[in-house]
């Protein structure tokens, strides 16, 4: 919105060429998104408090999760319509990669909210069945990558990249479709099963987001994607200014989500993330570059994977519960100490993401 209001003063003011950098802008929604969240976010947890839209706790888990009952959840709506506004101002609003990632963005979103409406608001405690909740991720996971499949121009935007290889590009054809709904749909449910301790689906989301932002710049830029021997997708540069919008709300909803917690994101935020940060990463082909990156919420969802058919198989469980973050709390570490060692593997999974663009 802002770039194209740009363009038309540039005549008169040629200091607003200056909207026409990716960088400049990206930077300028980060911060917007930011200011969105800080403003705010005091009254969306004062109005869900007031809905007595409180959290719900397993008196099965750990003990210190009992004093959390009650914390106003669903703040992923801070999340989400700061990123929306900052992208809406910022981006270039004739790239078809930015409507698509906001439409997966809000799509996944409602899934949550309503869910989240029904169990938080509504007080059922079933709040939307799971096999419906799966059936409309799905549904708006084949439109997405339907759309992406047949919006294609090049064979590189159809092809699976393998990282530390230059010239290692397997044509997808419409298995393409296949790959790119398991990555928005699981991821979409990865972020969810991290999302149970203060900040901890947060931050990791933030860092692997500003990564992503830069795997969009340089797909986006001809130059650097020859010199660095990743993909080159036209447009693709233009998520960058998503990414910096999702890391500046993220890093705005930290603000109050940070333990002890005044705000959990609930489905709506979680649900809504994961599956954009896995539309950004199939767009710019980096779907492996993602699972390292955001290894944590791999590794949280594969501990209830092996959890549920450990019991299953033998009745025995490999760890004192699912996900993992809670094994740690009832082996007796402290909240803060399993928040602040994930968020250190996640900086270094995202370095090693980051040196796949070299290592090659």
């Amino acid at each position: 919105m802002l770039l194209e209001l740009a363009d038309w003063m540039a005549r008169h003011f040629t200091a607003l060429h200056l909207f026409q950098y990716i960088t400049f802008r990206t930077i300028m929604a980060a911060l917007t998104a930011l200011a969105m969240s800080l403003l705010f976010g005091p009254a969306l947890i004062r109005n869900l408090a007031a809905l007595k839209a409180g959290q719900v706790v397993r008196k099965d888990g750990p003990q210190t999760h009992l004093s959390k009952a009650g914390t106003p959840t669903m703040g992923g709506v801070m999340i989400l319509l700061a990123v929306a506004v900052a992208t809406l101002l910022w981006a270039d609003l004739a790239n078809r990669y930015i409507w698509l990632v906001l439409a997966v963005l809000l799509c996944f979103g409602v899934i949550g909210f309503y869910d989240d409406y029904r169990k938080l608001v509504l007080k059922d405690s079933r709040g939307l069945a799971s096999r419906w909740k799966y059936f409309w991720q799905s549904v708006f996971g084949v439109g997405a990558a339907w759309f992406l499949y047949h919006s294609a121009t090049l064979p590189a935007e159809t092809a699976l990249f393998v990282p530390l290889f230059k010239h290692v590009a397997v044509p997808l054809g419409v298995f393409f479709i296949v790959i790119a709904y398991f990555m928005i749909v699981g991821f979409s449910n990865a972020v969810n099963l991290t999302d149970g301790l203060d900040g901890l689906a947060i931050m990791p989301t933030v860092l692997v987001s500003g990564a992503l932002g830069i795997f969009a710049y340089l797909a986006g830029n001809k130059v650097f994607s020859e010199y660095l021997g990743i993909p080159a997708i036209p447009g693709a540069g233009e998520l960058a200014i998503f990414c910096g919008a999702l890391s500046g709300a993220g890093l705005g909803f930290l603000w109050f989500n940070t333990y002890p917690a005044q705000v959990f994101m609930g489905d709506v935020g979680a649900l809504a993330i994961g599956a954009a940060l896995a539309a950004i990463a199939v767009i710019v082909r980096q779907e492996i570059v993602l699972l390292i990156m955001g290894g944590v919420f791999v590794m949280e969802t594969v501990s209830v994977m092996l959890q549920v058919a450990s019991f299953k198989m033998t009745g025995k469980r490999i760890f004192r519960m699912a996900p993992i973050h809670h094994h740690f709390e009832l082996k007796g570490w402290p909240e803060p100490r399993v928040i602040v060692r994930f968020w250190i593997i996640s900086v270094v999974l995202v370095l090693i993401g980051l040196a796949t663009l070299k290592v090659r």
